[in-house]
């Protein structure tokens, strides 16, 4: 029975697709009675469970109790237009720099809605997505990008790049151009009102409620997809249709979300570049960090150029990674990459905190395996090519702290260096290893 189900919400998905990739004009009309039961319930299933609660403290196992009455219940207030999102609970997270980013925390209830109408517009828009776009997006990653970066900068007459940074861009989007971006492609007036409550749904800080009438909040199931949608036709689509026709040289944007680089082979047209791009982003509501954002000379010639005066490249920061100008054994020019110094630092104090609040509250050997895992996580996505000596940085510095907190915990229970050395040989961590190779493409 729910295959029968699943396999005919998926049909009337890929209808969508069809449709949407056929006809690149294609303007939907009735789509808000896709938000069936049974859609809800595919899209509750994918909810991770051990999140935080939205505002009610409802948890996914909680609301799971009486799914059936609850998605009844919920379908009927969507029908009759009584479905009010809640405010999501903020939280705050700390920032590299010190700063906190904000990030806020819908319902399970407002999640499962935002999970189904993200399915729908995911279905429209990703075949309108440039291949510039690797954020959020099905079957694409950071690491993608990075290796789009690579190839890029070691094939292409990369002379210059241009790595700007969209001030507080998810705090700063537009309601009203948002739903202009979505018109597009969506003219159901009924989901797009929908979408417009969720924008507008306020936030809850210490029990104190705010309007929100700009910005999508971080931590949304619905706004990557939100944020994909406004920035195709903020960035993408601008730079492909007006920006590249008029140079005269090599030129190649990467996005991931709001983060982006941009490779140009003619100075004057970087810079350029910087001075449309501000416009731009200006007509959207958006605003270039000029603190973040910098045009530096970078590639072949620049590495060449440097080691002939004796001076050192110019480096540039995307996805956690600085990259630099490097030399193969034989002296030829590639692409460096390493853990940035700023992510490192933010990887070694989080790696801190947890050792210092885990370190009583539960058996060594417990959460000796957790911490197992964590190495591992950082190794999977820090350890690409060229990238060892730091992920071995990471690893030598969490052992440090793992003897240090240990030895905090009691005189009973502690360890001088040769003891802690013989624990780690029984119970060895995860070693550093390069997990992806760029040199052969294979993970």
């Amino acid at each position: 029975m729910t295959t029968k189900l699943v396999s005919k919400t998926q049909k009337a998905i890929q209808v969508i697709v069809l449709k949407a990739e056929e006809d690149p004009e294609c303007k939907f009309t009735s789509l808000v009675h896709l938000l069936t039961e049974d859609f809800l319930k595919e899209c509750f299933r994918e909810l991770k469970r051990r999140k935080s609660p939205g505002i009610d403290g409802v948890t996914v196992n909680e609301y799971e109790e009486q799914l059936d009455e609850n998605l009844a219940d919920l379908v009927a207030r969507l029908k009759g237009k009584q479905y009010k999102p809640q405010p999501v609970l903020r939280i705050y997270i700390p920032k590299p720099n010190g700063d906190k980013r904000p990030l806020g925390i819908p319902t399970v209830e407002d999640k499962i809605v935002q999970m189904a109408i993200k399915k729908i517009l995911e279905a429209i828009f990703e075949q309108d997505f440039m291949d510039t776009s690797y954020g959020f997006r099905p079957n694409r990653s950071c690491h993608d990008a990075l290796k789009k970066i690579d190839t890029i900068i070691m094939t292409g007459p990369v002379n210059f790049v241009v790595d700007m940074d969209i001030s507080k861009f998810f705090d700063t989007v537009d309601h009203k151009q948002l739903l202009e971006c979505l018109r597009h492609r969506v003219v159901d007036s009924n989901l797009l009102q929908l979408i417009s409550r969720f924008l507008k749904s306020g936030i809850m800080e210490e029990g104190v409620y705010c309007e929100t009438d700009q910005g999508t909040p971080q931590g949304g199931v619905l706004s990557p997809v939100l944020a994909n949608v406004y920035l195709h036709y903020a960035l993408d689509l601008w730079f492909e249709t007006e920006v590249i026709p008029q140079l005269t040289g090599y030129a190649q944007l990467v996005r991931y979300a709001d983060d982006f680089v941009v490779c140009f082979e003619k100075e004057e047209e970087a810079r350029a570049f910087g001075v449309a791009l501000r416009k731009r982003m200006g007509k959207f509501g958006l605003m270039v960090s000029e603190e973040k954002s910098k045009i530096i000379e970078f590639g072949h010639c620049a590495c060449q150029k440097a080691r002939k005066y004796g001076m050192k490249c110019e480096t540039f920061d995307f996805l956690g990674f600085t990259h630099f100008c490097d030399k193969t054994r034989k002296g030829k020019f590639k692409l460096g990459r390493k853990t940035s110094r700023k992510k490192f630092t933010q990887k070694m104090t989080d790696m801190n905190i947890w050792l210092k609040s885990i370190r009583n509250l539960v058996e060594l050997e417990k959460w000796w395996k957790v911490l197992g895992l964590k190495l591992l996580g950082h190794y999977r996505y820090y350890g690409m090519s060229g990238n060892i000596r730091w992920l071995q940085n990471f690893y030598y510095h969490t052992v440090k702290l793992a003897f240090k907190w240990i030895n905090r915990r009691s005189q009973r229970k502690s360890y001088n260096w040769d003891q802690f050395n013989r624990f780690i040989q029984f119970n060895p961590l995860p070693k550093p290893k390069i997990y992806l190779s760029l040199y052969n493409l294979k993970p």
